[in-house]
């Protein structure tokens, strides 16, 4: 198009063009993803890189293998599989609080090796929370080694992170041999051993303890916590049970605040309160297990109640508006199983509990109800106005019947990848249809796990690197540094390439990163004339280990903002982490692969 204006200038012009979209990258003015595609279109533009090229980008099985693999992590989460996990990790601890942390860090860090990261942060935070509250222990004490923990165990495949099947996929273009799904695992112990012992030592001394600043959930709309009910009846047999022993109230996404036997509410020793029928649990649960409860034989979840129930109930969350006619009531005042058929499930406040249980709750501006009932009658209390905002809720039942299909297809992904019978992009995509055929998750929820602006950004960034390669960007820059890092000992050229990657990722996306390092160290490694499979780990590693900024990673923005951290807490625990982890995943790679 334009490529007639910087004809012979094509390298540098191409070097500007990254300089000014890594520049958009650490000024945060806009979305990451809207800088990518920007710097994308330049690259297009000025004729950097030809349209039929561009083309062959979404070809690419990186971006199709990441986004596969969202959807599997999604299918986990639908049914129940990794809230079952974190419920089994709190059961085993009991009253210990070493324990249950260890439990936490060790269930975290596996969890991570397998699946996307960024959904077992976002269950894991009210679960440490939960526990350092338990225990007495400031929750800035577990929410950055959570992250941490889940950045480590994502090196320990190659389908841990996002970034390492992009390497991967990157890699591949330039003419590499294709990674095994554990071909990195050797080097991911030692680099996942190395800092779970840097914060068991040193993480006392180095991380923040504010136990008066209260933490709070990431608040997701499926994640909200409801205040509710659960009617215990002579058919889920129950009785005589102690409360602390029943599975089915010790999963991580619901509290129990405590027990209405007749005009009384039991708020001590609940775990040790033996069931009686006709006993109401007054919880604390999110959207999904309200649900799930709901549909759990002998139980009745929220307001009892009266007349049929309705042949096809409808669920939708509905925002209580400032009308003074509803402000102030309780909800058993709104009559709204008489008016309308409604029944309402549960109430959720802004980081309050709305009242000792859920019928005298009384209402205030803004209070957000879970409500069931026909969809003419919510339909004639939207009209009405009693309450604002009606919409359908996002959360759903979990489908535990389905969490073994979920298993076995994450499961063959990784069995028949490890063992060559199909390459991993394939397997995944295949898994994908048959979690949908089987109903592990509607398509519509399987479409809402993908992260847009990931895969916006990954394609972006690879145009960018395509623009960098046709230019002659790469051949430039490889040229100007070969002559003196061909005078490096091996090990030290190693050790450049995670630095600078390292110190890349710590002020932009580890995705970014990750595309334009592995096409410069594949071309530095064929000039300096040392084997570039190494050097590709390096860069695979160090766009993981964000540890010093929380807006390198995204899971350490969900903690900052979860755990009311500050910049300069990142900075105390991240530079240590780096100084201790980057130097032992270098050795373990030198050796490994004998540079």
């Amino acid at each position: 198009m334009l490529g007639g204006l910087i004809a012979g200038y094509e390298p540098y012009v191409a070097l500007a063009f990254v300089l000014l979209t890594f520049a958009g990258f650490l000024f945060e003015r806009l979305p990451p993803e809207v800088v990518a595609a920007a710097g994308a279109a330049l690259f297009v533009i000025f004729g950097l890189v030809p349209t039929t090229d561009v083309l062959q980008v979404f070809s690419n099985p990186a971006p199709l293998t990441i986004a596969a693999m969202f959807i599997l992590t999604g299918a986990l989460v639908r049914t129940g599989v990794l809230e079952w996990l974190v419920g089994g990790i709190m059961d085993r601890a009991g009253g210990r609080p070493w324990m249950a942390i260890l439990l936490l860090m060790a269930g975290a860090g596996l969890i991570a090796g397998f699946v996307n990261n960024t959904p077992v942060v976002l269950i894991l935070i009210p679960v440490a929370i939960r526990i350092a509250g338990s225990f007495g222990i400031a929750s800035t004490r577990l929410l950055i080694p959570v992250s941490y923990i889940t950045i480590l165990g994502g090196t320990l495949t190659l389908i841990g992170t996002s970034t390492n099947l992009l390497v991967d996929g990157v890699a591949r273009t330039r003419g590499l041999e294709p990674f095994s799904i554990f071909e990195i695992t050797p080097v991911g112990l030692v680099t996942f051993g190395t800092g779970v012992l840097m914060l068991a030592l040193f993480g006392r001394l180095l991380l923040p303890d504010r136990k008066g600043e209260e933490a709070h959930s990431v608040e997701i709309e499926d994640n909200l916590e409801f205040m509710s009910e659960i009617a215990i009846s002579e058919e889920a047999a129950l009785a005589g049970r102690p409360l602390g022993e029943i599975a089915t109230f010790k999963r991580p996404g619901l509290r129990i605040l405590g027990i209405k036997r007749n005009s009384t509410i039991l708020r001590s020793d609940l775990s040790e309160q033996q069931i009686e029928n006709g006993d109401r649990l007054i919880v604390a649960a999110t959207t999904s297990e309200l649900l799930t409860l709901r549909d759990t034989a002998g139980l009745r979840v929220g307001q009892l109640r009266t007349g049929r129930p309705p042949e096809d109930p409808v669920v939708v969350e509905a925002v209580v508006g400032p009308q003074r006619s509803v402000i102030g009531q309780r909800i058993a005042q709104l009559s709204l199983g008489s008016r309308f058929g409604i029944q309402v499930l549960g109430i959720h406040r802004h980081k309050h509990l709305p009242g000792k249980d859920l019928g005298t709750a009384l209402l205030r501006p803004a209070d957000r109800l879970l409500i069931e009932g026909p969809a003419i009658g919510v339909d004639r209390m939207a009209e009405q106005g009693v309450l604002a905002s009606v919409n359908r809720t996002s959360g759903r039942a979990f489908r535990p019947s389905k969490a073994p299909i979920a298993l076995i297809a994450l499961a063959a992904v990784v069995g028949l990848a490890a063992f060559g019978i199909m390459d991993i992009s394939i397997l995944s995509m295949l898994a994908v249809v048959a979690i949908l055929v089987l109903r592990c998750i509607d398509s519509d929820e399987a479409w809402r796990t993908l992260d847009g602006g990931i895969l916006v950004l990954i394609f972006a960034m690879l145009i960018v690197g395509l623009g960098l390669e046709k230019s002659g960007a790469i051949e430039l820059v490889v040229g100007a540094f070969a002559p003196t890092l061909s005078t490096l000992p091996p090990v030290l050229l190693l050790i450049a390439v995670y630095m600078l990657t390292s110190l890349l990722t710590e002020i932009i996306s580890s995705n970014a990163v990750a595309v334009i390092m592995t096409p410069i160290v594949i071309t530095l490694a064929q000039q300096v004339g040392v084997d570039p499979r190494p050097l590709v780990v390096a860069v695979m590693f160090a766009s993981s280990a964000s540890f010093a900024t929380p807006i390198g990673y995204q899971t350490n923005t969900l903690v900052y903002a979860a755990g009311n951290y500050r910049f300069s807490d990142f900075l105390k625990v991240g530079i240590p982490m780096n100084l201790v982890v980057g130097p032992a995943t270098c050795a373990a790679i030198y050796f490994w692969y004998g540079l």
